[in-house]
């Protein structure tokens, strides 16, 4: 275990990579994605402070996820091993909770309510990243995202 400073738009990981860890922010933001084929990108989830996040795979299979520093960040990074993991048991159980919910919404919610998911997820966050991040993250165009938002204020 180990505490590093990392500098907005450095990389903890790029897809591809072995031997992925296990990031916990103790302050800044991170966030995992994935680039298809056509070079999109699709962001998988945000870490804020006392968050954790790391590839799922195991540590001798290759990444699926490139996992960079959206601000200044400090991090304690983690090897990926069963005693580790034991310890942290409530962040990882809370990111598992959030990807099940997050995967539920993808197939079920309309966009209005993936965005109210994700402001209450997230507190905070809507202000300190770029729109597009957050289209991304909720699987819609930042065009989609600007029609919730205009809807969102217009019904309340």
């Amino acid at each position: 275990m180990k505490q590093k400073k990392i500098k907005r738009g450095e990389f903890l990981q790029k897809a591809g990579e072995l031997n992925s860890k296990i990031y916990h922010v103790k302050s800044g933001l991170l966030r995992s994605y994935s680039i298809d084929a056509k070079g999109k990108e699709h962001i998988f989830m945000f870490a804020p402070e006392g968050w954790v996040i790391a590839d799922s795979c195991p540590p001798e299979v290759q990444t699926n996820l490139f996992i960079d520093a959206l601000e200044d960040s400090i991090v304690i990074i983690r090897e990926k091993d069963i005693q580790s993991e034991q310890k942290n048991v409530q962040p990882l159980v809370n990111r598992l909770l959030v990807l099940q919910k997050r995967v539920i919404m993808l197939m079920s919610a309309s966009a209005i309510e993936r965005y109210e998911h994700f402001i209450e997820t997230y507190p905070g966050i809507a202000q300190r990243v770029p729109q597009k991040m957050i289209a991304s993250y909720l699987g819609i165009t930042p065009e989609a995202l600007s029609n919730v938002k205009r809807k969102r204020i217009t019904n309340k």
